[in-house]
């Protein structure tokens, strides 16, 4: 038969929230009483459920994990994936679980973030941006359940952002190969309608006016951060006549893209144009050439949020904005001179 809280406390003599109290090792319970209601426990050989676990502390142990946005990463973006094995494992190591979020309908109708979180009494959330972001986020991260926004900014009482410091991302590229005498310089940017993608497009355009690059609007091209964008603009550049002699891609899936498209055209990476990506994916390594970018410290960035996420649940830490700085790492796309 299937013990409840409610049977020990009975066979114990005692309230279902003083057996609570005491699975979760709380003070004010004599000594007397926790030995009469652990004997039953060992006698029964009880196993506390979560819900038994969570009864006294008013904690689930639970994070919320929601991929914000009409048009979100979810599951496709080797990125955020390992930022968020990275999240998993740190904060397993805290004590807690993982709930993912769908952003489909919830029950039989809409239903806000907040409502869920509420309805699964998680401990705290962490959002991942997106592009088109729902109101609904706003909503959750003004409660008094305490979110980390992953590349997006939250403005809340129980709130804190994480990002790489997109503004120097573009600055690092642009200066390498001002460095390296490359003047003829392409951009394949992220959506202009995103508030992440922005920064980078603006840092990079803002890089060239520095170092005095001409902006060539027919090398300009923006994408979504996938493949196919990266392989559609890069053909774009290249009916222009004229090729660049180096093209940065906001993403290295865009600039896996352009690597495509730039050898079906007959043209050589590095010796006719060289590529640079950005985050440092996996594939990066494997791609032929090995893929120039800049790194964001995913590990870092999934660190800190699982740190950050546990100082907000236990009142330790205020709402703070924390940016990371990019990395650039030399391969095989880009070669000095």
């Amino acid at each position: 038969m299937d013990l409840t809280i409610r049977d020990i406390a009975k066979m114990a003599g005692v309230s279902p929230a003083t057996v609570s109290k005491i699975i979760n090792n709380y003070e004010g319970i004599s000594e007397a009483t926790r030995e009469k209601v652990y004997k039953v426990i060992d006698d029964t050989k009880y196993q506390p459920t979560f819900s038994a676990k969570s009864l006294a502390t008013k904690k689930s142990n639970l994070l919320g994990i929601i991929y914000a946005g009409k048009i979100n990463v979810d599951f496709k973006h080797p990125f955020f994936n390992e930022v968020i094995n990275t999240f998993k494992k740190t904060v397993g190591a805290l004590g807690y679980d993982l709930l993912l979020f769908s952003n489909e309908k919830f029950y039989q109708g809409e239903s806000e973030y907040l409502e869920r979180c509420k309805h699964f009494h998680v401990d705290g959330c962490l959002i991942i941006a997106g592009d088109e972001i729902e109101e609904a986020i706003q909503n959750i991260a003004e409660s008094n359940i305490p979110c980390i926004g992953i590349d997006l900014k939250l403005d809340g009482p129980f709130t804190s952002s994480l990002m790489t410091d997109n503004e120097k991302i573009g600055h690092k590229v642009v200066e390498y190969l001002y460095l390296n005498q490359i003047r003829d310089i392409a951009y394949i940017g992220g959506k202009q309608d995103s508030f992440l993608a922005n920064i980078r497009n603006q840092g990079v355009l803002n890089a060239m006016d520095q170092f005095g690059i001409h902006k060539r609007e027919e090398w300009i091209h923006y994408g979504d951060f996938f493949e196919e964008s990266g392989y559609e603009a890069m053909k774009d550049i290249l009916k222009q006549g004229k090729h660049p002699e180096a093209v940065f891609a906001a993403s290295d899936m865009m600039a896996l893209g352009a690597m495509k498209a730039i050898r079906e055209h007959g043209l050589s990476i590095p010796e006719d144009i060289q590529l640079i990506g950005c985050d440092d994916i996996e594939a990066c390594r494997y791609s032929s050439p090995p893929l120039t970018t800049v790194r964001q410290d995913k590990q870092k960035l999934g660190k800190l949020a699982a740190y950050m996420m546990n100082d907000l649940i236990q009142g330790e830490r205020d709402r703070q904005e924390v940016q990371i700085d990019p990395e650039l790492i030399l391969r095989g796309s880009t070669m000095e001179r």
